[in-house]
């Protein structure tokens, strides 16, 4: 017996759960028409070590406590880029530099979680409901975005994770996919022909039910307006070269949704291989490897969208920072506070590294190990959903956050 929900395929299981809204082609027409606002959530899943992903070269604390995997001064060998006189890039991340010389990209560093955890599953959760220490929360951060942002012109693409299944992020009664290939995106019919296609989408145009039946056809819509954008053939623009990585296809897909005008709204992916306790490297290593892929992902993506970036901000996260002092394996532990970027075309105001820094020295660590946290995770979050998506109340989608600082990231923040 068929239900409401529509199950589609991807190689692995994305649910497309629909809502009961006008028809989906003529609101994307409208979506399309009027440019929404896009954000790209990026996740860093393990732990990304900040402390040698935006380098406090300027803190003298900072190389006597990592005597092998410290980022040479500027002007070194193979030594961090210069941001700002006192925090400087790893050298694999050279891709973004042109980002901040245009002011489009911004750091938040020594930022974080309020809760103390050092278990990756509890800091990911927490950080995806956005409500640290809170175990109970259903929902994720994402997804009650999408809430916040009700309208009209809503898609099935609103909200799309790149990935085989929904990350926390996005969990909710809100409408999202998770699509790990778009080239494989269809609809489960029990084979993957189009004839197979042709008939179920036949027998499901038979159905009794008249709102099933216009559910149904509303993903078989949006089935075939992926299929006219011909993802196979897509290819990307102004000499976008991704990383031929998992992380960096999924970067491409997400660039290939935006220009299709599917009314895209939210898109997430994630990058692993964070979780540094072993011979991390300094400017060459696991690190620097994990790094290269990263920074090359977002110069391709922000290249490929050329102008499109005007309306479309990328944001990265971590669950939490590194410990300041490497391990006897050359690594480094689990920590607290950490970077976050964001980037866009539009509003940010980059250029510039946020917050305030707390120092290294071991008076100045939290628990005299640690980054401490001065800047809550959930004040940067809220910063990019007022400034760039333009949700004035902030309060159901960080619940319990009633203070978020003000940063200044954002130009409408």
């Amino acid at each position: 017996m068929l239900s409401r929900r529509v199950f589609m395929k991807n190689g692995g299981l994305a649910l497309l759960s629909l809502g009961f809204a006008p028809a989906f082609l003529e609101r994307t027409a409208e979506a399309a028409a009027a440019r929404r606002k896009i954000l790209i959530a990026i996740f860093q899943r393990g732990a990304v070590d900040g402390l040698n992903m935006v380098v406090p070269f300027g803190e003298g604390e900072y190389y006597a406590a990592r005597p092998s995997i410290a980022i040479p001064r500027p002007g070194a060998d193979d030594g961090a880029i210069d941001l700002d006189g006192f925090f400087g890039l790893h050298p694999r991340l050279a891709p973004l530099k042109p980002l901040w010389d245009a002011r489009q990209l911004a750091i938040v560093h020594a930022s974080g979680s309020t809760d103390p955890t050092r278990s990756h599953f509890d800091a990911q959760d927490y950080m995806e409901t956005a409500t640290p220490g809170v175990k109970s929360t259903q929902d994720g951060w994402l997804n009650r975005c999408l809430h916040a942002r009700e309208h009209a012109e809503a898609t099935p693409f609103r909200a799309v994770a790149l990935g085989g299944q929904l990350p926390r992020a996005l969990h909710g009664t809100a409408p999202a996919l998770a699509i790990s290939q778009l080239g494989q995106f269809g609809i489960r019919a029990g084979q993957a022909t189009d004839t197979m296609q042709a008939s179920f989408e036949s027998e499901y145009a038979a159905a009794a039910d008249a709102v099933l039946n216009r559910t149904g056809g509303q993903a078989f819509d949006a089935v075939r307006m992926l299929k006219s954008a011909d993802p196979a053939k897509y290819r990307p623009e102004n000499g976008a070269d991704y990383p031929r990585t998992g992380y960096g296809e999924a970067l491409r897909q997400i660039a290939q949704l935006i220009k299709a005008d599917v009314g895209l709204e939210i898109a997430f992916a994630e990058a692993g291989g964070w979780d540094t306790h072993a011979n991390q490297g300094a400017s060459a290593g696991e690190l620097a490897r994990r790094l290269d892929d990263f920074g090359r992902g977002i110069a391709a993506l922000t290249r490929d969208l050329g102008d499109r970036m005007a309306d479309v901000v990328i944001l990265t996260m971590s669950e939490f920072g590194r410990a300041v002092a490497e391990n006897g394996n050359r690594g480094t532990d689990h920590g607290h506070g950490n970077a976050m970027l964001v980037i866009g075309g539009g509003g940010v105001r980059g250029g510039k590294v946020y917050g305030r820094w707390p120092g290294l020295a071991r008076e100045q660590r939290y628990d005299g190990r640690d980054l401490a946290v001065t800047t809550d995770f959930r004040s940067v979050f809220a910063e990019v959903v007022r400034g760039h998506l333009g949700v004035t109340d902030t309060r159901r989608i960080f619940p319990g956050f009633t203070r978020p600082e003000a940063l200044g990231v954002i130009g409408r923040g």
